[in-house]
Protein backbone atom coordinates (compact mmCIF):
# COMPACT_ATOMS: atom_id res chain seq x y z
CA UNK A 1 0.00 0.00 0.00
CA UNK A 2 1.65 3.57 -0.93
CA UNK A 3 2.64 5.44 1.86
CA UNK A 4 1.78 8.91 0.48
CA UNK A 5 -1.17 10.60 2.24
CA UNK A 6 -3.54 9.87 -0.81
CA UNK A 7 -3.22 6.65 -0.64
CA UNK A 8 -2.77 6.34 3.37
CA UNK A 9 -6.33 7.75 3.23
CA UNK A 10 -7.52 5.39 0.29
CA UNK A 11 -6.02 2.24 2.62
CA UNK A 12 -8.44 3.80 6.03
CA UNK A 13 -11.41 4.61 3.47
CA UNK A 14 -11.53 1.13 2.35
CA UNK A 15 -11.11 -0.36 5.62
CA UNK A 16 -13.57 1.39 6.99
CA UNK A 17 -16.34 0.53 3.95
CA UNK A 18 -15.36 -2.98 3.92
CA UNK A 19 -15.78 -3.71 7.70
CA UNK A 20 -18.84 -1.87 7.87
CA UNK A 21 -20.14 -4.14 4.78
CA UNK A 22 -18.65 -7.45 6.77
CA UNK A 23 -19.98 -5.72 9.71
CA UNK A 24 -23.73 -6.01 8.41
CA UNK A 25 -23.25 -9.37 6.85
CA UNK A 26 -21.70 -10.78 9.94
CA UNK A 27 -25.12 -9.97 11.61
CA UNK A 28 -26.81 -11.32 8.96
CA UNK A 29 -25.50 -14.67 9.65
CA UNK A 30 -25.82 -14.14 13.06
CA UNK A 31 -29.70 -14.31 12.20
CA UNK A 32 -30.10 -17.04 9.90
CA UNK A 33 -28.22 -19.15 12.46
CA UNK A 34 -30.91 -18.42 14.88
CA UNK A 35 -29.08 -19.55 17.92
CA UNK A 36 -29.18 -16.01 19.56
CA UNK A 37 -28.06 -12.37 18.11
CA UNK A 38 -25.38 -10.03 19.50
CA UNK A 39 -26.86 -7.06 22.07
CA UNK A 40 -28.45 -4.67 19.64
CA UNK A 41 -29.09 -7.07 17.25
CA UNK A 42 -31.98 -8.90 19.63
CA UNK A 43 -33.14 -4.96 19.70
CA UNK A 44 -32.92 -4.47 16.11
CA UNK A 45 -34.70 -8.05 14.95
CA UNK A 46 -37.94 -7.44 17.81
CA UNK A 47 -38.28 -3.86 16.63
CA UNK A 48 -38.65 -5.97 12.83
CA UNK A 49 -40.90 -8.15 14.30
CA UNK A 50 -42.85 -5.40 15.87
CA UNK A 51 -42.94 -3.04 13.15
CA UNK A 52 -42.69 -5.43 9.92
CA UNK A 53 -39.91 -3.39 8.59
CA UNK A 54 -37.01 -5.32 7.61
CA UNK A 55 -34.04 -6.03 10.53
CA UNK A 56 -31.62 -3.77 8.47
CA UNK A 57 -34.21 -0.73 7.97
CA UNK A 58 -35.17 -0.89 11.67
CA UNK A 59 -30.83 -0.69 12.13
CA UNK A 60 -30.55 2.02 10.48
CA UNK A 61 -33.82 3.57 12.17
CA UNK A 62 -32.60 2.64 15.48
CA UNK A 63 -29.00 4.06 14.72
CA UNK A 64 -29.80 7.38 13.38
CA UNK A 65 -31.84 7.89 17.21
CA UNK A 66 -28.75 6.63 18.94
CA UNK A 67 -27.02 9.09 17.13
CA UNK A 68 -29.29 11.79 18.32
CA UNK A 69 -28.69 11.28 21.90
CA UNK A 70 -25.41 12.62 20.90
CA UNK A 71 -26.23 15.82 20.83
CA UNK A 72 -26.88 16.18 25.17
CA UNK A 73 -23.72 14.23 25.21
CA UNK A 74 -21.58 16.78 23.54
CA UNK A 75 -20.63 13.45 20.96
CA UNK A 76 -18.87 14.39 17.50
CA UNK A 77 -19.74 11.78 15.26
CA UNK A 78 -16.97 10.89 12.00
CA UNK A 79 -17.19 9.72 8.89
CA UNK A 80 -16.68 6.48 10.18
CA UNK A 81 -19.77 7.03 12.79
CA UNK A 82 -22.47 8.36 9.93
CA UNK A 83 -21.38 5.50 7.20
CA UNK A 84 -22.02 3.14 10.21
CA UNK A 85 -25.57 3.98 10.34
CA UNK A 86 -26.21 3.38 6.58
CA UNK A 87 -24.09 0.78 5.36
CA UNK A 88 -24.31 -2.20 8.18
CA UNK A 89 -28.14 -2.02 7.47
CA UNK A 90 -27.65 -2.67 3.71
CA UNK A 91 -25.28 -4.87 3.81
CA UNK A 92 -27.28 -6.92 6.16
CA UNK A 93 -30.20 -6.95 4.20
CA UNK A 94 -28.40 -7.43 1.24
CA UNK A 95 -26.83 -10.93 2.90
CA UNK A 96 -30.03 -11.99 4.39
CA UNK A 97 -31.99 -11.57 0.91
CA UNK A 98 -28.79 -14.10 -0.75
CA UNK A 99 -28.61 -16.78 1.97
CA UNK A 100 -31.20 -19.56 2.36
CA UNK A 101 -32.69 -20.31 5.11
CA UNK A 102 -31.10 -23.40 6.75
CA UNK A 103 -32.88 -25.87 9.46
CA UNK A 104 -30.25 -27.86 10.26
CA UNK A 105 -28.33 -27.33 13.55
CA UNK A 106 -24.90 -28.53 11.30
CA UNK A 107 -25.34 -25.64 9.45
CA UNK A 108 -26.43 -22.97 11.73
CA UNK A 109 -24.06 -23.78 14.43
CA UNK A 110 -20.86 -23.17 11.32
CA UNK A 111 -23.19 -19.91 10.21
CA UNK A 112 -23.25 -18.54 14.00
CA UNK A 113 -19.15 -19.30 14.30
CA UNK A 114 -18.51 -17.95 11.19
CA UNK A 115 -20.48 -14.81 12.14
CA UNK A 116 -18.74 -14.27 15.34
CA UNK A 117 -15.65 -14.70 13.61
CA UNK A 118 -16.24 -12.06 10.76
CA UNK A 119 -17.96 -9.77 13.36
CA UNK A 120 -14.15 -9.80 15.07
CA UNK A 121 -12.42 -9.27 11.25
CA UNK A 122 -15.67 -6.28 10.81
CA UNK A 123 -14.79 -4.50 13.92
CA UNK A 124 -10.86 -4.19 13.96
CA UNK A 125 -11.20 -3.16 10.41
CA UNK A 126 -13.76 -0.01 10.92
CA UNK A 127 -11.95 1.33 14.30
CA UNK A 128 -8.90 0.55 13.02
CA UNK A 129 -9.18 2.69 10.16
CA UNK A 130 -9.90 5.59 12.94
CA UNK A 131 -13.24 7.91 11.39
CA UNK A 132 -14.75 7.70 14.21
CA UNK A 133 -16.92 5.33 16.43
CA UNK A 134 -20.20 4.03 15.71
CA UNK A 135 -23.63 4.86 16.57
CA UNK A 136 -23.90 2.83 19.91
CA UNK A 137 -19.88 2.69 20.77
CA UNK A 138 -20.05 6.32 21.07
CA UNK A 139 -23.55 6.09 22.92
CA UNK A 140 -21.46 3.95 25.52
CA UNK A 141 -18.42 6.29 25.72
CA UNK A 142 -20.29 9.33 25.84
CA UNK A 143 -22.24 7.66 29.12
CA UNK A 144 -18.85 7.26 30.40
CA UNK A 145 -17.60 10.76 30.32
CA UNK A 146 -20.39 12.45 31.16
CA UNK A 147 -21.07 9.86 34.33
CA UNK A 148 -17.28 8.95 35.15
CA UNK A 149 -18.83 5.03 35.51
CA UNK A 150 -16.65 2.38 34.35
CA UNK A 151 -16.73 1.47 30.79
CA UNK A 152 -17.46 -1.44 31.77
CA UNK A 153 -20.73 -0.72 34.03
CA UNK A 154 -22.01 1.61 31.24
CA UNK A 155 -21.46 -1.10 28.70
CA UNK A 156 -23.13 -3.69 30.35
CA UNK A 157 -26.23 -1.61 31.67
CA UNK A 158 -26.37 -0.44 27.94
CA UNK A 159 -26.39 -3.60 26.65
CA UNK A 160 -28.72 -5.64 29.49
CA UNK A 161 -31.29 -3.03 28.37
CA UNK A 162 -31.46 -3.63 25.36
CA UNK A 163 -31.49 -7.25 25.01
CA UNK A 164 -34.10 -7.39 27.67
CA UNK A 165 -36.14 -4.69 25.65
CA UNK A 166 -35.64 -7.12 22.37
CA UNK A 167 -36.34 -10.56 24.10
CA UNK A 168 -39.82 -9.37 25.13
CA UNK A 169 -40.50 -7.76 21.86
CA UNK A 170 -39.56 -11.20 19.95
CA UNK A 171 -35.96 -11.17 19.29
CA UNK A 172 -33.53 -14.13 19.87
CA UNK A 173 -31.57 -14.85 22.76
CA UNK A 174 -29.37 -17.71 23.03
CA UNK A 175 -26.21 -19.54 23.38
CA UNK A 176 -24.65 -17.58 20.34
CA UNK A 177 -25.91 -14.22 22.30
CA UNK A 178 -23.50 -15.67 25.44
CA UNK A 179 -20.42 -17.16 23.05
CA UNK A 180 -20.54 -13.55 20.84
CA UNK A 181 -20.79 -11.78 24.55
CA UNK A 182 -17.24 -13.92 25.10
CA UNK A 183 -15.47 -14.04 21.76
CA UNK A 184 -16.18 -10.51 20.44
CA UNK A 185 -13.75 -8.54 22.47
CA UNK A 186 -10.69 -10.56 22.14
CA UNK A 187 -11.55 -11.21 18.36
CA UNK A 188 -11.74 -7.30 17.67
CA UNK A 189 -8.82 -6.68 19.86
CA UNK A 190 -6.46 -9.27 17.76
CA UNK A 191 -7.51 -7.57 14.34
CA UNK A 192 -7.48 -4.30 15.62
CA UNK A 193 -3.48 -4.94 15.80
CA UNK A 194 -4.06 -6.97 12.31
CA UNK A 195 -5.72 -3.99 10.74
CA UNK A 196 -3.89 -0.61 12.84
CA UNK A 197 -2.92 1.85 10.09
CA UNK A 198 0.21 3.52 10.30
CA UNK A 199 0.07 7.12 10.34
CA UNK A 200 2.67 8.97 8.79
CA UNK A 201 4.82 11.38 11.72
CA UNK A 202 6.12 14.47 10.66
CA UNK A 203 9.48 13.45 10.78
CA UNK A 204 8.50 10.96 8.02
CA UNK A 205 8.52 7.65 10.75
CA UNK A 206 5.47 5.78 11.00
CA UNK A 207 3.45 5.01 14.70
CA UNK A 208 0.39 3.20 15.04
CA UNK A 209 -2.88 4.83 16.54
CA UNK A 210 -4.36 3.09 19.29
CA UNK A 211 -6.55 5.76 20.79
CA UNK A 212 -8.07 5.85 24.42
CA UNK A 213 -11.90 5.53 22.42
CA UNK A 214 -10.43 2.63 20.69
CA UNK A 215 -9.23 1.08 23.91
CA UNK A 216 -12.53 1.86 25.29
CA UNK A 217 -14.99 -0.07 23.02
CA UNK A 218 -12.97 -3.13 23.31
CA UNK A 219 -12.76 -3.02 27.05
CA UNK A 220 -15.60 -5.24 27.85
Amino acid sequence: MSSTPSGHLTRRLLQLYVGLALYGASSALLVEAGLGLEPWGVLHQGLAELTGLTIGVVSIFVGAAVLLLWIPLRQRPGLGTVSNVFVVGLAMDGTLALLPDPHALAVRVPLLVAGILVNGVATGLYIAARFGPGPRDGLMTGFHRRTGRSIRLVRTTLEVAVVATGFVLGGTVGAGTVVYAVAIGPLAQLFLRVFAVPSASPAGSTVVATGPSERAILRG
